[in-house]
């Protein structure tokens, strides 16, 4: 990790990372930079005031191990109508304000441009929202590489329907279609995609767009993955994109050798309820339910979730964001009388607001998750050999669910058929039936079952040897920085024979 420069010094590996502001996106970049500190390279991580003090913990205590990385924070930049401290974006953002946090990541360029400047990393790593990072880098003649934060497969399948558009060949948004030149034969209808219609373009597609065209013009990209999981697609990837890709996941278990890593990621269980009311549950006899940070669901659908957990047949834990009085009163009052009734049975726990997730998974009592297939929660439900039951909502998570269920068999559809505009699920109501069908199919003790289990024990297994020496992610994150290392060598040797 170490090459000699022009003065003869020995220097290290310098990199930058800019992660976006959003808590889930953040939360995985972070820890991608955090791998490569505990690699040897030189890691500063650009963020904000009000982001700094999620990972800021876990930055100080790898730097007091002797790791080089630190956190370089900057002033969000003053929007008009944006309050002071508003600086993420998370299910709890009112979209008038999305809107122009938007504006200040825009506006955040030109301070970006001036830091690279002033630090002169060797190379950075952006995430793929921040597609006007790979000018800056162009400019000053270094990497840039993309961190990606999805799966292969939601990457290969977009590029299918940008190529072939087999939805605009059917009738209507609930006629079923084909996903040409993948690897697997995967089904979906056109009110599971983004664009529905035969012409159709708004914002996000074209934000979409940048961020492709961005790529073909950077170094590579890196994934939070790991080749055992959906390498088929990590091959696809790279040949219908031609760019350079390395897989160096999960990111998670990298994070979770270290006991204290576990405190700081929700493992400290003192005076924690929840851990008294698993300890009295059998193994894998609780279904653990949970949405990520960016999804707030309507009333009704939590009334249905409700409903469906009582009458699944299967003890549960249920995390739900916190609902004000202001927002939805009878709501509110129905979820606290539900409380009551499903802890005074001794039939479910909830958990209102955050939630030690990696703690809960990794409890002996929990048998599967209902989970709206964001991919940091995937993967720690695969790192922790638990079966789901997949209810995707927006973003890549229905191309995400096609993974689990179809290719890698661990997973039991729900039945959401529309996929929504983040943070506006108000259209689509899963009915209670079948949220209890779906729990009582990952739950139950059949052949599929037991199926389920044997291969997301055999993924997790996988996954924790992907990240040791010799394993795919740790070679991948090997050879990614022997080549940087190369880069920055080529490039000082070019200043040696310039000067010469």
């Amino acid at each position: 990790m170490e090459v000699i420069g022009v003065d003869g010094e020995t220097e290290m590996l310098k990199a930058i990372f800019l992660p976006f502001l959003s808590h889930s996106r953040l939360i995985s970049a972070v820890d991608m930079a955090r791998i490569f500190a505990m690699q040897g390279v030189d890691v500063t991580i650009i963020t904000t005031p009000a982001n700094v003090a999620v990972f800021q913990s876990s930055i100080d205590r790898d730097s007091s191990r002797g790791y080089s990385i630190r956190t370089h924070v900057v002033k969000f930049p003053e929007v008009a109508g944006l309050p002071e401290g508003m600086e993420s974006i998370n299910a709890a953002t009112p979209k008038d304000i999305v809107s122009k946090i938007f504006e200040g990541v825009a506006l955040f360029k030109g301070q970006f441009h001036q830091i690279l400047r002033d630090m002169q990393p060797d190379f950075i790593v952006t995430d793929m929202f921040y597609p006007w990072s790979v000018d800056t880098a162009a400019e000053l003649g270094i990497p840039r590489v993309v961190y990606a934060g999805g799966t292969y497969m939601a990457f290969c399948a977009t590029d299918s329907l940008e190529q072939f558009a087999p939805h605009t060949k059917v009738d209507s948004d609930s006629q079923s279609f084909f996903l040409p030149g993948l690897p697997h034969k995967l089904e979906m209808t056109r009110s599971q995609i983004l664009n529905r219609g035969k012409e159709s373009e708004n914002e996000f597609s074209y934000t979409l767009k940048a961020v492709k065209e961005s790529e073909k013009r950077s170094y590579g990209s890196v994934f939070k993955s790991f080749y055992e999981f959906d390498g088929a697609y990590q091959e696809h990837y790279k040949t219908v994109r031609g760019t350079k890709t390395w897989s160096v996941g999960p990111v998670s278990a990298w994070m979770n050798q270290y006991a204290s890593n576990k405190d700081e990621r929700g493992y400290a269980k003192e005076e924690q309820g929840w851990v008294t009311w698993l300890d009295s549950k059998k193994e894998d006899s609780v279904v653990y339910v949970c949405f990520g940070s960016m999804t707030k669901l309507p009333a009704a659908q939590l009334v249905e979730i409700a409903h469906g957990l009582e009458v699944c047949g299967h003890d549960f834990i249920w995390v739900v964001k916190k609902i004000e009085e202001s927002q939805d009163d009878g709501v509110r009052v129905f979820l606290e009388e539900f409380e009551k009734r499903v802890q005074g049975s001794n039939r479910g726990y909830v958990i209102w607001g955050w939630a030690p997730q990696r703690a809960i998974l990794e409890h002996p009592a929990i048998g599967g998750v209902v989970t709206h297939c964001g991919m940091n929660t995937v993967f720690e439900c695969v790192d922790a050999a638990l079966p789901m039951v997949t209810w995707p909502l927006f973003a890549e998570q229905f191309f995400n669910e096609k993974l689990l269920v179809d290719v890698l068999g661990i997973g039991v559809p729900v039945g959401s058929k529309k996929w929504s505009n983040w943070n506006e699920f108000g259209d689509e109501i899963v009915k209670r039936e079948d949220i209890a069908k779906a729990i009582g199919l990952l739950m139950g003790d059949g052949q599929e079952n037991l199926e389920r289990r044997r291969k997301v024990k055999a993924l997790s297994d996988a996954a924790k040897k992907a990240i040791q020496p010799g394993g795919s992610s740790y070679n991948s994150l090997k050879g990614l920085i022997q080549e940087l290392k190369s880069f920055k060598l080529q490039k000082l040797n070019g200043k040696l024979e310039a000067v010469a």
